[in-house]
């Protein structure tokens, strides 16, 4: 394998998470479908070796009432 080759491969991606509120939820105080999707992309970044930089949510805002 190339140097170019193998440095591609352990190159690590720096990774921000955004996840948005389900009108499902309501009002909850955090909604079940940000704490589900917190946890699947999370399981994704570690299985992936991700660098997880911060996470951006959107909770309870939507283009009605921004």
């Amino acid at each position: 394998m190339s140097f170019s080759n193998q440095n591609a491969i352990n190159k690590a991606f720096k990774v921000g998470i955004y996840i948005r509120l389900s009108r499902e939820d309501g009002d909850k105080l955090e909604s079940d479908s940000i704490s589900n999707q917190r946890d699947i992309l999370q399981r994704y970044i570690k299985e992936n070796q991700l660098i997880f930089i911060d996470e951006y949510k959107d909770d309870g805002i939507s283009r009605n009432n921004f």
